[in-house]
């Protein structure tokens, strides 16, 4: 459970409790859940109307009950980056799920949440990582925060390719399925517009360390864009070989940048290279 409570200020005198929670960002499906929640709803103490206007000095109080399914809670050595009673960021090491599926249950990210949490909580990861891939995941403990970041976190990843690159540069290639396949994608005039941006930071024999930011979020959309260009990320197996010096496609989601989505504060967290991309970079 979340209690939020605002000041009114004289900016929002007059302004009906529905207009000043929709400007805050909470959704019409969660003003509808906070109307049918007991004292969901509250101001100056006393039960309110989403339609009763608010004063300046008011004291506006809601309540976000936890929905949905709690995952199993599962122990793992999975680091913390950042915690409050809004959000929590996780390293993810490489070779965990961010979710269960059919082949992984109760040895994922959200297993470990539940886990970590110590209390029923819906997990809700605002973007996920492919299994291989290592890094912070942002997980927002309530509704108001999911969906206020949804879209809004701007990543860095980090990822090891074959061959010298040089110059910066970006690919503007469309993504799409390739044929029947509801795993593997690949550049198709067809898909689904899908921007690149990297940056060399070093190299050492003959591959390069990348810095990758992204315009869009398509799946496995670096390892494709990287491969289609020539430079297949190291240890990328789905769409590359196997490489001797890692066993997993070489790339870290390390820094994440958001504002709050209840303070507003500007958030920049980042997190090292997990060993194995350490030993060859």
């Amino acid at each position: 459970m979340r209690i939020l409570e605002f000041t009114i200020t004289a900016q929002h005198d007059g302004t009906k409790i529905r207009d000043f929670l929709k400007a805050f960002g909470v959704s019409s499906k969660l003003l509808t859940h906070l109307r049918q929640t007991e004292n969901g709803i509250t101001v100056n103490g006393a039960f309110a109307r989403t339609i009763d206007r608010l004063h300046t000095g008011d004291t506006l109080r809601i309540v976000i009950d936890e929905r949905g399914r709690t995952p199993r809670p599962t122990a793992m050595d999975i680091a913390v980056v950042y915690e409050d009673e809004d959000i929590l960021v996780m390293n993810k090491p490489p070779g965990v799920p961010v979710h269960e599926s059919r082949n992984h249950i109760g040895d994922t990210l959200m297993n470990f949440a539940a886990y970590h949490l110590k209390e029923p909580c819906a997990f809700r990861a605002v973007y996920r990582l492919d299994r291989d891939t290592s890094g912070l995941v942002l997980a927002a403990k309530h509704e108001l925060a999911a969906a206020k970041l949804a879209g809004a976190v701007k990543k860095d990843y980090y990822a090891v390719v074959h061959g010298v690159i040089t110059e910066s540069g970006t690919v503007d290639l469309p993504i799409a399925r390739c044929g029947d396949s509801i795993i593997t994608r690949r550049v198709d005039e067809h898909g689904e517009r899908a921007v690149t941006h990297y940056t060399p930071i070093s190299h050492k024999d003959g591959t390069t360390l990348l810095k990758l930011t992204l315009e869009t979020g398509r799946t496995h959309q670096i390892r494709v864009h990287m491969t289609h260009v020539g430079h297949p990320l190291l240890g990328d197996t789905l769409y590359g070989e196997p490489d001797a010096r890692i066993a997993r496609q070489a790339l870290h989601c390390k820094d994440i940048y958001f504002t709050h989505p209840i303070t507003g504060e500007a958030m920049h967290l980042t997190c090292d290279f997990p060993p194995d991309m350490k030993a060859i970079i």
